[in-house]
């Protein structure tokens, strides 16, 4: 499967809706349980990575695991090059634009590359920006979180994404931030660039996912809902419907 061709060909018809599960969260099992209920409910893919104590092992066997129960795209959404596998469909080679670690910018991207190249896992390259509270991801990176009024920032960080001839943008608040993005700034930001925008973070309930989608997000991320619900078919259909609508 081409992962962006697929990508594409959903965000032809309407928005798209990506569940993201942290492999150090909870076991390969478990994680695999929960993302068939995501795909039941309608989620197009499954991202898998989180901040912190993400390894190689543990992402391995959580791929292997959710590929066992679903037939939609798995994607590493990647903390660094010490936690990667074969069996991904695609990754996310990105660049958190607005980290003041050099790490960030392209350091863990250079050591990965090679692995990647020769694992032969497709990879689609993407603009990350954190927009303030940022939490943990904004901590461990370093990153000059963009100010919740601060639009122009943004702007001016989604459009260099642009012109780097990145595939898409990601506004991310962070995993459990008490607001998602601002409507405004996702409107902002989506009414300046040609490429998809992805937005998530702090996504909590339908009426919030259905307005991220409104202001202009292509693309809705929910997580930290997730590990916390207790019936996730139930949960995300409600937070797909809202996005469709």
């Amino acid at each position: 499967m081409n992962v962006w061709s697929y990508i594409l060909e959903i965000l032809a018809k309407g928005k798209m809706h990506m569940t993201l599960l942290d492999p150090a969260k909870q076991s390969a099992e478990v994680a695999a349980t929960m993302a068939l209920g995501a795909s039941r409910a309608g989620s197009h893919a499954i991202m898998v990575g989180g901040s912190t104590g993400v390894t190689s092992q543990n992402l391995d066997s959580t791929v292997i695991a959710i590929k066992e129960k679903v037939d939609i795209p798995i994607i590493l959404f990647p903390a660094g090059a010490q936690a990667l596998s074969p069996n991904l469909d695609a990754i996310y080679f990105m660049t958190m634009l607005n980290s003041k670690d050099p790490r960030f910018l392209s350091r863990e991207q250079m050591h990965a590359a090679r692995y990647i190249k020769k694992s032969g896992v497709e990879t689609i390259s993407m603009g990350y920006i954190i927009v303030e509270p940022g939490m943990r991801v904004g901590e461990v990176s370093s990153a000059e979180v963009v100010k919740r009024d601060d639009t122009d920032t943004a702007i001016g960080y989604a459009l260099s994404a642009q012109l780097f001839d990145m595939k898409l943008v990601y506004l991310e608040a962070g995993s459990g931030a008490p607001e998602p993005v601002p409507v405004e700034m996702v409107t902002a930001v989506k009414e300046e660039i040609g490429i998809p925008l992805v937005v998530g973070g702090g996504i909590r309930t339908p009426e919030a996912a259905g307005n991220a989608a409104k202001a202009g997000g292509d693309i809705i991320v929910t997580g930290t809902l997730v590990e916390s619900c207790s019936d996730v078919e139930s949960t995300l259909t409600d937070i797909v419907n809202a996005i469709m609508l």
